[in-house]
Order: structure tokens, then C-alpha cells, then sequence
């Protein structure tokens, strides 16, 4: 359920409109499309507040029990303004937009019974979070201090930022690498070793608290597709994709939510062909007429964390009382693809697992398919396993190996193609994505999921 933290606790901020109780959000997990309100949006301060109680969490109950996973016992990430460290941003608290110079941070896990030591080596202060271990100098004196607090704790492995394939992890460039190298003793820089693993650790992993405010964003993004796709923001005849397009940009902006991605969205439509071959497909910069299909793909980013979401909607032709029978079963088949796909979770399972049983799956269920499923969380296209891409259903190298561990929210992405009978048999592609949480066991749907069309009249 939402509780205090976003909603009471710590500012009270008027919504604009009426938003969904606890009860309403947790009903959505398992059940429904119908979003019920547009939750409120927290006003500047007390989005830092919530961000900086979230991020006190995760490094007090998060943060060792990973470096101790990974086997890490100092972890150093360093960073200059306008270069920053993939992690960074999510260590340090709000309102904190980048590096100060050049900026220091050592972790150092002392044991079970003391826990991770927190510093900042650094020019500026970074709040209660940090201790600071310098009290100022020339860039020279700094480095001097910092192989100064790596040598008194005399650590057994250095993680630092280094890894050939994985960006998040990449986050320590050459230069600072080289200048890390030169200041420590050779003692010390044997001992350095690639923070890869907690780097992706780190990022993929949602704590409780996190999810206590997840559905928040997904009834936001949701609640945005469905104004999107109404009679009150399309006239067929009138209305270009482009223009649903910014209008959910608008939409966005006016909430003061930063989008991580252009919106956009996309017409299907009896007698306009996809192209032979194509893996996915839907005409853009289209004037919008009755009997279309329209699908969107939305991304918001709100209390530093992602959401990834795709939904379709029907334009009634004149005439029409509902969407046709054969687009309903369309939709189906979409759901009982997802069903497919999230029933392959398993943990410790690699995502090229999750993919190949998948496909197994729907080939043996006639459906035909294209899973391009991926983590979200402080990023929209996140670290943790990859299942599929939209240009490779095969298996993904490194990133499609890293194995499924609870924790984890994913963008349920992919896409079936039917043949629609309302069509005299051309094919409608139904395209999803709704992001859900894996606990380990079983994977929920964050904020419900799409299985009834949007409908403009």
C-alpha cells in the first residue's frame, strides 16, 4: 500500500486531481485497467525528502549486504563535474544534480557488527549521509588524502568503476583511473579490482520502500495514455499522431515529470500493409481516422526512479458500439503472451533462459511473438538481465546471461502478431509494456496492466 511517505508525511501537497486511495493501487496489482485518478505529484521539497529517505535505506540495509555478496570490502567512486559515474546520481542525495569538481566517495565495510563506513573525499560536503575525510587543498592534496583513507583502512579488494561491457559499470574514466593508479602504493593498487557486479547490484535491485512508492509513477504514466487516448484530446480527422504525441510530452511537462524518452505514438489501419519482414511495425505522422489502431510508448522519471510503458487503443467507426471482436482477441492473445513470459521467471534463471522458454512456449501455443523485455529502475533501460531485444530474439551475450534475483522490477515488453479477421485477415501487431516487480517467486504488474482497449468515440 502507498503510505506516509509520499502522501502524508512529508508535505502536504493539494493533488490536482482526485487520486487513488491505498486500497485502489493495490487492487491494480493483479486485476484491471482502469486507472482510477491521477495521483498527486509532490512539489519540489518534499520530493528531495522522499528521494533522501529512500536513499538513507538503501545505504544503511542495502549497500553491505551487496559488497559483502560481491565480495567487495572498499568500493571508491570517483567522478568530475559533467563526467558523471552512472552511479553516482543514485548515492548521493537530492538535491544533488552533479559531481562538484572533482568528487570522492569511498565506502568501506567494517564488519557485520560496524557496518559500511560512508566518506567523501571532496570540496563539498554531501550531508549527514557522508562523513567528510578532507578538509580542502589543492586537487594534488586531495588525491594525497584520498591514498591516505584507503591506506589506513587497508582494504583486501578495491572495487572501482571498470567494465568491458557494461556501461553502468564504465563509470571511472581513463584519466582518473591512471591518477587513482599513480597515487596508491603498489601495494594497494594490486588490489583493485572491478566493482562490476555491485555496480549492477546496486542498480537493479528495489528496496521495500521503493516499491511502497513505484505504483505511484505507473498510475501516473497511465493515467497520462489514458487522457492521451480519449475523444477529449483526439478528433478523428483532425488529430496527427504527432499531436498525441506531444500531447503526452505536455501532460508530463505541466506535472513537472521529466520524460527519459520522446513519447510517441503510431497508427495500424485495414489496408495500410506492414512492411514484408518487419518485426514490429505502425505508421507514424499520420492523421489519425476512425477504425485505427493507435499504440504509445511513455517514459517518465519521477523520485529518481524510470517507468517504461506501451498501451493501444481502437477509434470506433461511425456506427460502432464497441471495439471488434476480432481486436478483443488480439488483446488476449498479447495478455496470455505476458502470462507466458512471466511465468518463465525463475530465480537464478539467466534472461536468455526466460527467453528460450518463452518463445517455447508461445510456438507451442500458435502464438507468434517478440520479447524484448529489460530492467527498469533508476534507469529506463536498466541494469539486470536482458531477455531479448527487438533485433534479436537469439541469445543476448553478457547482458542476456546475467542471472534473475528478487528485487527486480522489468519492463514486460514485446509484442504478438495476429491475423485480424475484421481485416480480411491482415495482421494486427499488439504491442505491450507495463512494469512489474519479481519478488523471487512471482512477478506483479506495478501499477495493473492493459486488457481492454482505450477507446476513442
Amino acid at each position: 500500500m502507498i503510505t506516509a511517505l509520499l502522501l502524508h508525511a512529508t508535505l502536504s501537497a493539494p493533488a490536482p486531481t482526485a487520486g487513488p486511495q491505498a486500497q485502489d493501487v493495490q487492487d491494480l496489482w493483479n486485476q484491471g485497467y482502469t486507472v482510477p485518478g491521477t495521483p498527486a505529484v509532490l512539489p519540489e521539497r518534499a520530493r528531495a525528502e522522499a528521494v533522501n529517505r529512500m536513499l538513507e535505506d538503501r545505504l544503511e540495509n542495502l549497500l553491505p549486504r551487496l559488497m559483502r555478496e560481491s565480495g567487495i570490502d572498499m568500493w571508491v567512486v570517483i567522478n568530475r563535474e559533467y563526467a558523471e559515474d552512472p552511479v553516482y546520481l543514485t548515492l548521493v542525495p537530492a538535491p544533488v544534480f552533479a559531481a562538484r569538481r572533482t568528487t570522492m566517495l569511498v565506502f568501506h565495510d567494517r564488519g557485520v557488527d560496524e557496518g559500511v563506513e560512508r566518506l567523501t573525499v571532496s570540496r563539498y560536503g554531501l550531508g549527514d549521509l557522508y562523513e567528510t575525510a578532507w578538509d580542502g587543498g589543492s586537487l594534488d592534496e586531495q588525491w594525497a588524502r584520498l591514498a591516505e583513507v584507503i591506506a589506513e583502512r587497508d582494504p583486501q579488494k578495491i572495487g572501482v568503476n571498470t567494465s568491458e561491457h557494461w556501461a553502468v559499470g564504465d563509470g571511472l574514466s581513463s584519466g582518473l583511473r591512471d591518477r587513482l593508479e599513480e597515487t596508491l602504493p603498489e601495494g594497494l593498487r594490486a588490489r583493485m579490482v572491478p566493482a562490476e557486479p555491485l555496480c549492477i547490484r546496486w542498480l537493479e535491485t528495489r528496496t521495500a520502500m521503493e516499491m511502497e512508492v513505484y505504483p505511484q509513477l505507473m498510475l501516473l504514466a497511465r493515467g497520462a495514455i489514458r487522457d492521451a487516448f480519449s475523444s477529449d484530446a483526439i478528433t478523428p480527422g483532425v488529430t496527427t499522431t504527432d499531436d498525441v504525441a506531444w500531447f503526452l510530452r505536455q501532460r508530463f511537462t505541466d506535472l513537472g515529470l521529466p520524460v527519459w524518452f520522446m513519447p510517441y505514438c503510431n497508427v495500424q489501419r485495414e489496408g495500410l500493409l506492414p512492411p514484408d519482414g518487419s518485426s514490429f511495425y505502425g505508421e507514424e505522422h499520420q492523421v489519425i481516422q476512425r477504425g485505427d489502431v493507435l499504440h504509445t510508448d511513455v517514459g517518465i522519471h519521477y523520485l529518481r526512479l524510470c517507468t517504461d510503458t506501451q498501451e493501444m487503443a481502437y477509434v470506433l467507426k461511425i456506427g460502432e458500439e464497441g471495439v471488434p471482436d476480432a481486436l478483443k482477441e488480439a488483446m488476449a492473445v498479447g495478455n496470455r503472451w505476458q502470462d507466458l513470459l512471466t511465468g518463465s521467471f525463475t530465480q537464478g534463471r539467466t534472461g536468455n533462459d526466460v527467453l528460450a522458454e518463452t518463445r517455447r512456449l508461445a510456438e507451442a501455443d500458435g502464438i507468434t511473438c517478440s520479447v524484448y523485455t529489460h530492467p527498469v529502475g533508476f534507469h529506463g533501460h536498466a541494469a539486470g538481465p536482458t531477455i531479448g531485444m527487438w533485433d534479436n530474439q537469439g541469445p543476448t551475450p553478457i547482458k542476456g546471461d546475467w542471472r534473475l534475483r528478487a528485487g527486480t522490477c522489468y519492463a514486460i515488453e514485446g509484442n504478438v502478431t495476429v491475423p485480424c479477421a475484421a481485416w480480411g485477415g491482415q495482421p494486427v501487431q499488439i504491442k505491450l509494456e507495463q512494469d512489474a516487480w519479481f519478488d523471487g517467486k512471482t512477478v506483479r504488474y506495478i501499477g495493473g496492466r492493459q486488457t481492454e482497449w482505450h477507446v476513442i468515440r
